[in-house]
């Protein structure tokens, strides 16, 4: 989740200064594309310190009053019946559904706490206070932790890391493991122009043989920009985000791809490429039919001029999208912020993991489609894991990690699960082992 509504536009207009940082791996980046989008601010040093600076004073009481548990727990599931297909809701009273993924509860076993500060390659002075909205993924017996660190809570500025821990053949935790904070975070951070404002909400998934890395790239909007691209259904202020793409063979070492959308398309604002993930962390190819093994999907739920798109990729780098209307909130009511997350269950089941808001409270619900018609909506239920970076499961139970509910002053990061025993976090202090750089 981004919360830049109130940033400022001063950026836009700030003088340029030295040059572009240009030691980031960009790969195949498409220059034409860059060449096309003259409206964006040049990213420069300088307009990267001025961003640091209006970062390290942002609060927002809104989100920063967040909990996991509000919307995870047993009794955030159990607060309404089913809803029919028509998202109508349901006659069949408070019980729980059958098809949900949850509720969840921490399990402190693989609490990660990020203490010290990454060295700044960019020599801005850059510091973290925040983590949050991290992506998990499992390979070769090794956790995979990508996480957002902001110098703010939801502040503009942030960056992101990836750390490690070994684990057990049964998914537990290896004896005497300790996490490992990457050497070389910031694994992905502002280098193009269209992260001006900061690298944000990593989404992981394995495919094609290799690792993708989505990301939310977040710019300053200039009044050229809205020009050439107005979005009257959602309107865009003084700050813009985009879909980009990262590559990795190893989950270690990342090729920048950048946006996988047009502006002429998205209006200046689309995030969150949320894909639909089995439990092993793989995307899956839906839709399909006898020999078509079908697409691979992305909800996009923000953005694009208010309208709900679906995204369809043979290969996951190239995407075509189309407004589609997936998704109906009636039968638990409010307005939709975003669609966080997509989960295969194993059993022919998709289940989107969705964020609103009833009457301006903050909620959380689960909407179940078939795998085979993956865009058709058949119920709707309360309750969910708000995870942005997607569930997998970890010895066999549905995991998500968040950090909302770290103490202020500490960075760290709760894993829930599944059928965990409940433990509150904010009680509980003691992180699992870990080293950082």
């Amino acid at each position: 989740m981004t919360t830049t509504a109130d940033a400022t536009s001063a950026h836009a207009t700030s003088s340029a200064a030295d040059a572009t940082t240009a030691d980031a791996t960009t790969g195949d980046v498409d220059v034409a594309r860059a060449a096309s989008k003259p409206y964006l601010v040049p990213l420069t040093r300088e307009r990267l310190r001025t961003v640091l600076d209006e970062a390290l004073v942002h609060r927002n009481e809104l989100t920063g009053a967040l909990s996991q548990l509000t919307f995870s727990s047993p009794a955030a599931y159990e607060s309404a019946g089913r809803a029919d297909t028509a998202g109508r809701a349901g006659t069949d009273g408070p019980a729980r559904t059958d098809w949900a993924v949850g509720p969840f509860a921490v399990d402190p076993a693989f609490t990660f706490t990020l203490d010290g500060q990454w060295p700044d390659p960019d020599g801005l002075g850059w510091t973290s206070e925040s983590l949050y909205n991290p992506s998990l993924i499992e390979h070769d017996g090794t956790l995979h932790l990508f996480y957002r660190a902001s110098p703010r809570k939801e502040s503009l500025g942030s960056r992101i890391g990836h750390a490690t821990l070994a684990l057990t053949p049964d998914g537990e935790p290896a004896p005497g493991a300790a996490w490992v904070d990457d050497p070389a975070n910031p694994v992905v951070r502002p280098t193009l122009d269209d992260e001006l404002f900061g690298t944000e909400d990593p989404k992981v998934y394995r495919a094609e043989g290799r690792f993708w890395l989505f990301y939310n790239g977040v710019f300053p909007i200039t009044e050229e920009a809205r020009v050439a691209h107005p979005s009257p259904g959602y309107p865009v202020q003084a700050v813009g985000i985009d879909m980009l793409v990262a590559v990795s063979d190893d989950l270690v070492t990342w090729q920048k791809l950048g946006p996988i959308a047009d502006h002429e398309q998205t209006r200046l604002w689309a995030k969150g490429a949320v894909i639909p993930r089995d439990e092993h962390g793989n995307a899956v190819r839906l839709g399909g039919t006898g020999d078509d093994a079908g697409d691979y999907l992305m909800f996009v739920s923000e953005g694009f001029d208010g309208v709900l798109h679906v995204g369809r990729s043979d290969d996951l780098r190239h995407w075509t999208f189309e407004p589609v209307p997936y998704l109906d909130l009636t039968g638990v009511g409010g307005r939709l912020h975003e669609v966080a997350a997509a989960i295969v269950t194993g059993d022919g089941r998709l289940v989107l993991d969705v964020f609103h808001d009833v009457d301006g409270v903050f909620a959380a619900s689960q909407a179940l489609y078939d795998v085979e018609r993956p865009v058709d909506q058949l119920a709707l239920t309360p309750g969910g894991s708000l995870s942005w970076g997607g569930l997998q499961k970890i010895g066999g139970r549905w995991t998500f990690t968040q950090g909302w509910d770290a103490p202020a002053g500490r960075r760290d990061l709760y894993f829930y699960r599944a059928d965990a025993a409940r433990t509150d976090p904010a009680g509980s202090h003691t992180p699992a082992p870990h080293t950082t750089p």
